[in-house]
């Protein structure tokens, strides 16, 4: 069932079932959150079976006050709070040594859990009402292209769930951002909606290293993925099968031989991509075509997010 968010009792409705062990599907400022009360280990078990999500893959939590952080963690880096004043709410995750308060179900065992406050309107409503903390990753079946808008939800889980907060689009269209602070260096676990030069103002900007296993969230090999293969090209040339789906960056300046065919940005403004980015590759999902080629984007700012999933999906495609 899909409420209208700016409805006050649905947002009550919500909190209730929360309260009760249940889970919800709620609009943030990246994608469409799939949540349950953090603290419940039993509430956090029904996201991994109704997504059908691997055990061993964590759950970012989501707070509405940095209360929340000092009560969930063990030490807070001073690093840490000059970020979150410029950079809190909003679409970057940061990674912490949890304390016994988090089940390790949410962290799937490890000892760090990712935590943001969410800039969406709806969302820090939903969670200052429910007055605890909530695990919610995208509200979506698991590997599959996040949810930006209420509908897409309903079409991927709407038999699973009892009820979707519709709060419109979302406006980053992709997800959070996912670092660590150590030895004074931010480290990128996962591109997302905040930049690599946003980050950069705060001291030095490195990538993670790839763990053995699944050290934060996003980091699986194979995610974000159309049922359909993707190949990534450079352009409307490397199209070979007109049996399909073409994802481009900028308006094609060649014929285009595919049956659907959608444009991120006419300009090049890659926030505007970003926020089309997987609203627009559910679209291209199509029964009737045989494969989505994408165009490659400029990694730069956004660009590096958006073609990390890109890669991620091509990969996914090879062995599958």
């Amino acid at each position: 069932m899909i409420l209208k968010a700016n409805d006050p009792s649905a947002i009550q409705t919500a909190c209730e079932l929360l309260r009760k062990g249940e889970i919800v599907a709620f609009p943030t400022e990246t994608v469409y959150g799939l949540g349950a009360d953090a603290l419940n280990p039993y509430a956090v078990a029904k996201i991994f079976e109704v997504k059908k999500r691997p055990r061993f893959d964590p759950i970012i939590v989501h707070v509405s006050d940095f209360f929340w952080v000092e009560n969930l963690v063990k030490k807070v880096p001073p690093e840490v709070k000059i970020i979150t004043e410029k950079l809190w709410p909003g679409p970057l995750t940061i990674l912490f040594e949890k304390n016994e308060k988090i089940p390790d179900i949410v962290t799937a065992g490890l000892p760090t859990v990712g935590i943001r406050m969410p800039s969406h309107h709806i969302a820090k409503r939903l969670i200052e009402s429910f007055g605890r903390p909530v695990a919610a990753p995208s509200a979506n079946p698991f590997g599959y292209i996040s949810p930006t808008k209420a509908s897409h939800v309903y079409r991927l889980l709407g038999d699973k769930i009892p009820i979707i907060l519709d709060g419109g689009d979302s406006v980053y269209g992709i997800e959070s951002t996912v670092i660590s602070i150590d030895e004074k260096k931010i480290r990128i676990h996962r591109f997302g909606a905040v930049t690599m030069e946003e980050l950069s103002q705060f001291g030095e900007v490195v990538v993670a290293t790839q763990e053995k296993g699944v050290a934060s969230p996003g980091q699986l090999p194979y995610h974000y993925a159309p049922n359909k293969p993707l190949k990534i090209v450079d352009g409307p040339q490397g199209i070979k099968n007109p049996f399909s789906s073409y994802l481009a960056f900028t308006n094609p300046e060649i014929p285009v031989n595919s049956k659907y065919i959608k444009v991120l940005t006419k300009n090049g403004d890659l926030r505007e991509a970003a926020s089309n980015f997987f609203s627009y590759l559910i679209e291209l999902d199509r029964d009737d075509v045989e494969v989505i080629y994408a165009e490659r984007i400029p990694e730069v700012g956004l660009g590096r997010a958006m073609m990390e999933r890109l890669r991620k999906a091509e990969k996914k495609s090879l062995y599958t």
